[in-house]
């Protein structure tokens, strides 16, 4: 049997392949949805003045790390509740008190994300108080206040939104 057809056939055929595997990629990799820089609800305003953006900056520099604690202590009273359940499921008494560390937790939270957008909404014109709030209610609408609970969260259609341009 002659190997020569077959090599060369092998050798023509491996640029073809992989030059089709990269546009493959290339292609793919261009309509992917890129990361964007959305980091919380006043980024959808997309007419904020670069004074405006400074001052949410600022804002931010608190508020992220300041819920990301209670976050954090929210996780491990979470944690602390699923091994009361699971492993002194007796002690009613101890489950209860799990449940109510969690609920002081969670309205921490709650309260944190609200004076945080009281705080922001103060920067803003009356134009961008009513996109303001019409971003707020639509996240109250869908449960809660989503944009702040997912770490990373910069993917603009995770919204279901552009930003509000007038």
């Amino acid at each position: 049997m002659a190997s020569g057809p077959f090599l060369l056939g092998f050798v023509t055929a491996l640029p073809v392949v992989l030059a089709a595997f990269a546009g493959s990629y290339y292609l793919l990799n261009r309509f992917r949805p890129k990361r964007s820089n959305i980091e919380g609800y006043l980024d959808l305003i997309a007419d904020l003045s670069v004074e405006q953006r400074e001052k949410v900056h600022d804002i931010r520099k608190t508020f992220l790390p300041e819920v990301e604690k209670i976050r954090r202590d929210l996780r491990e009273k979470r944690m602390v509740l699923a091994r009361v359940l699971f492993f002194e499921s007796e002690d009613r008494s101890r489950v209860h008190s799990a449940v109510e560390d969690i609920l002081r937790c969670q309205s921490e939270l709650e309260h944190a994300v609200i004076e945080h957008i009281l705080e922001e909404k103060e920067i803003l014109n009356e134009r961008q108080r009513l996109d303001f709030f019409d971003i707020i209610r639509q996240q109250f609408a869908q449960g809660g206040l989503g944009v702040h609970d997912v770490k990373g969260a910069g993917n603009s259609s995770r919204w279901g939104r552009p930003p509000i341009v007038r």
